[in-house]
This record gives structure tokens, C-alpha cells and sequence, in this order.
């Protein structure tokens, strides 16, 4: 503590205003430690660990503060026709790491100190004239603060949203791309209703009728409403032209998703995403090529159980390989696979009540 107050009180005013655990291990490990390796595979390991002691000892607290919110969001109809309620019938702000606070004064003075985008003059000046019946949100945190229980409730600290809950992790714009199975340049016309759009550092959800819903601070400063310029441009809307779209594996979709063309250019070297969890138990008997199965693709966790983070949802037909590693959870085996998908080479936990064999 005695060095954080007098050789870094930069880290320690941002540990001391941080809303996520991310945000107070990032600052550690990228300021204080400034470790050879920084990477965004590091960064997510090292909170998860934050985040595991934060459940244990500030669970408690946190859930006498939040409670339980508004009925959780299961369906990509929901998540559109929610992210449309908030465009339409909320105050709201752009506020660069905000899940759905209301602009109290703790809050605005939470938020204007613990992110250099809000700490810039015009920002604070923005934040500080809000009424404290604004609710602030950035893009992605419009789509994970809906799917972590936001509900628009203004005396709750976040509106209502438990950080980091439903299953939903804790993940920018450009990784959140990276969950869908089906992540596509083209078929804009053929969009299902609670996909996302995304380009480089933003993301929306698509809402129907060649309409998005997204939170910037371009145009109106705040959730809005916003033409697919992909499809083309809609009188009364800005327009906004985007680079991919597709399925977050966080939501069901009446749609069935198929799986993405092969690529026609030669495959580039991949990286490397590993599991932080360890298979419990070995039997060579299950060891194999197996066949996913599951219609609307399958989700390969970084642990076993249906509550673990999500490190990529894979389509029907894509094949992994198992050699004889499980973990059983809840009256399942979830196998320990590797496979490689889009030139990205996974190793996670799969259930195998979705993978033949």
C-alpha cells in the first residue's frame, strides 16, 4: 500500500474507482507489475482469478446491494426488443466502461476518474450535467449490462445488472465477435433479429427492418437507433456501414446457424486459446474424433458446467478431438477437446450430450 500511495497513485486511484474486477486487475498487472507478457489471454486469466475471490468474499455484499434483477434475458428477440426499449424510452449518455449505472454523484464521480476517454474535459462536463436518471453504457457494455440483468432499476448502483453474470463474460467488442460461429462479411439482407453488427472497436445489435440498435458517442451521444448501411439507408436514421455481423452464443436464435463458408484464401498461422480449467479424470475409452451435433452450434467453456465463460461457440458438423480427458459435471461428461477453428487453435471443455463420437 505504502508504495501504490507514493510511486503509483495512478494505480491506486484507478483501484480504488474500478467497476469491474478486469478493470482493477488490468491496472495491476499492465502499470504496477508491467509483466513481459500482456496479452489479452493473460489479462482474462488474471482476472478471472480476481474475479473467483471477488465472488467469495464481496458476493455477499454485492447481492444484498443488487439483489435479483429483471427476468433474464434467454432469447435474441428479447435482447433486440430490450436493447429498442432502452434506445426509445431511457435517458442515457455514452459513458466509456458503463454497464447501465445511473449518473448519480458517486457514479459520475466513479466514472470520471476511472477511465482516461471520460476523464477528458468535454467528457466530464457530459457526465456531470446528466440527470441522475440517465443511465450510461458504451457499446458493448449496452449488450452485456442487458444480458447481465440490467433493468433500468435507478436506485441500483448498475441499474440492476450483476457484473459478469448469466454466463455472459466480461468481453470487449472485438472479442465478442469472436464468439459467433457464423461471423459473416456478406447476408446482410437475411439478418436475424438480435445478431450483432460489429466494426473494428464497436458493436450493436441489429434489431430488424435494416435497423441497429447501438450506444456511441457519435451523432446523438447516447443508445440509439441507427440505420444497417450494409442493407442501406432509412429516412429519419443515421446510417452506419459495418464489417461483419452474426450469433453470440449467449442467446437462443429461432434461426438455425449454419456453418461459415470455407475460406478462400490459404490459411495464415493461428494463435493459440486455452482453457484455464483442468479435466478431473482420464478414461482412454473416450478418447476420439467426435462430431459436434447441436443444430444452433455448441459452446466450448473454459471449465466444465454450463456457468463456465464461453471461449467460442462452434457449428454443427465441426469436428474435435478428445483424448480420453473429462471432467463430469452435473450428471455429464464434459470432455476436454481440441480442435481448430477459423485459423484459431482451441482447447476447452465440451458437453458430450452434443458430440458424437
Amino acid at each position: 500500500m505504502k508504495e501504490l500511495s507514493t510511486s503509483y497513485k495512478a494505480v491506486l486511484t484507478t483501484l480504488r474507482s474500478a467497476t469491474t474486477v478486469k478493470a482493477a486487475s488490468n491496472a495491476v498487472l499492465l502499470q504496477f507489475e508491467r509483466s513481459a507478457n500482456q496479452s489479452a489471454a493473460v489479462q482474462d486469466k488474471r482476472a478471472g482469478y480476481g474475479q473467483t475471490y471477488y465472488e467469495k468474499y464481496a458476493a455477499k455484499t454485492a447481492e444484498k446491494e443488487e439483489s435479483t434483477v429483471a427476468t433474464k434475458i434467454t432469447t435474441a428477440a428479447q435482447l433486440a426488443e430490450r436493447c429498442l426499449d432502452v434506445a426509445q424510452n431511457y435517458k442515457t449518455l455514452y459513458v466509456m466502461g458503463c454497464f447501465g449505472a445511473p449518473l448519480t454523484a458517486a457514479n459520475k464521480k466513479r466514472y470520471t476518474t476511472n477511465h482516461s476517454y471520460n476523464k477528458a474535459a468535454a467528457r466530464v462536463k457530459m457526465i456531470n450535467a446528466a440527470s441522475e436518471d440517465t443511465f450510461g453504457f458504451d457499446c458493448v457494455n449496452l449488450i452485456k449490462g442487458i444480458l447481465w440483468g440490467w433493468c433500468g432499476d435507478k436506485s441500483k448502483t448498475y441499474g440492476g445488472a450483476k457484473y459478469a453474470s448469466n454466463g455472459v463474460p466480461d468481453i470487449g467488442a472485438d472479442r465478442m465477435i469472436t464468439t459467433c460461429p457464423d461471423a459473416s462479411a456478406s447476408g446482410w439482407a437475411s439478418m436475424e433479429p438480435g445478431e450483432v453488427v460489429w466494426t473494428t472497436g464497436h458493436i450493436g445489435i441489429y434489431i430488424g427492418e435494416g435497423l441497429a440498435v447501438e450506444c456511441t458517442p457519435k451523432w446523438k451521444n447516447c443508445v440509439q437507433i441507427t440505420a444497417v448501411g450494409n442493407i442501406g439507408s432509412r429516412a429519419g436514421y443515421n446510417t452506419r456501414t459495418w464489417k461483419k455481423h452474426g450469433h453470440i452464443p449467449y442467446v437462443e436464435y429461432s434461426g438455425k446457424v449454419e456453418a461459415p463458408a470455407p475460406d478462400k484464401k490459404p490459411a495464415s498461422p493461428g494463435r493459440e486459446v486455452k482453457a484455464t480449467g483442468v479435466a478431473t479424470k482420464f478414461d482412454k475409452a473416450l478418447a476420439g474424433t467426435y462430431t459436434v451435433t447441436a443444430s444452433n452450434g455448441l459452446n466450448v467453456r473454459d471449465a466444465a458446467g454450463t456457468n463456465k465463460g464461453v471461449l467460442v461457440s462452434i457449428p454443427k458438423g465441426t469436428k474435435v478431438q478428445n483424448y480420453g480427458y473429462y471432467t463430469p459435471m452435473g450428471g455429464v461428461n464434459w470432455l476436454y477437446v481440441k480442435f481448430t477453428y477459423r485459423n484459431v487453435t482451441y482447447t476447452g471443455f465440451c458437453s458430450a450430450a452434443y458430440l458424437k463420437k
